[in-house]
């Protein structure tokens, strides 16, 4: 059974989306998240995906009360993203009620501190960000992109110890046209052993229902929450 992860992205304390990771298209969504968090917990969902945005782009934690209201009054697991570039960064993330952090652009630039956190918290509490665009790993809020082949990117960290990869196709993000499912089923297939987390473009049940018959083992998605496409209330046929 495919694992189902809503997304809730922060700017400036607010739920938002954006189109292909462009700050200059914003929807909000929702003045407040804790609102949002719960409406998903009030229909069995579990796990929760925060991306601080304002983080990504301050190149450092930005929206931790954020976190630390959602963790502290909901009961959801929560994996954190956006801005974790220091050690204080994740100390904040933790201490604000995180279980899991990811890191993306912090892989890229600075392997050495990356490799540290996992070796402190372990792989159940370190996933890797392996956002992809035109080819590339994208960084810094997927405003710039890396050198980095997204395939070899991911199997020098599963080399390292990684096991949870959350995978985004930048393209699809905020597109609803659809997930990358050829793009997963390749990593899939080249990388066992990885606990893919897939993510972007998902528009429709029948877009988890590929990725489950994929053998994507997890989702990511928002949108099309917030648009109205998926239902709250159907999601319990994956639970």
């Amino acid at each position: 059974m495919i694992e189902i992860i809503p997304a809730i992205d922060i700017i400036e304390g607010k739920c938002v989306r954006l189109v292909q990771g462009d700050y200059a298209q914003k929807t909000v969504y929702n003045e407040d998240p804790l609102e949002v968090a719960r409406a998903f917990e009030d229909n069995g969902i579990r796990r929760l995906h925060l991306v601080d945005l304002d983080g990504a782009k301050a190149q450092h934690i930005v929206n931790w009360r954020t976190l630390e209201r959602i963790a502290g009054h909901t009961s959801l697991e929560i994996d954190f993203g956006g801005g974790l570039k220091s050690d204080k960064d994740l100390d904040i993330a933790f201490a604000s009620g995180a279980s899991m952090v990811t890191g993306g652009s912090i892989a890229v630039r600075n392997r050495d501190l990356f490799l540290s956190w996992l070796e402190q918290y372990g792989p159940e509490r370190i996933i890797l960000g392996a956002d992809v665009k035109d080819g590339h790993i994208a960084v810094s809020g997927w405003l710039e992109s890396a050198d980095d082949e997204p395939l070899s990117f991911v199997r020098d960290y599963m080399t390292a110890g990684i096991r949870k990869v959350i995978a985004t196709d930048v393209g699809r993000d905020g597109m609803l046209q659809g997930p990358a499912t050829a793009l997963y089923a390749d990593m899939l297939a080249q990388l066992p052993g990885m606990y893919l987390i897939a993510s972007g473009g998902v528009s429709s049940l029948q877009d988890i229902e590929t990725l489950e018959q994929a053998g994507v083992p997890a989702v990511i998605f928002g949108k099309a929450i917030y648009e109205g496409r998926i239902p709250l209330g159907v999601l319990h046929r994956f639970m």
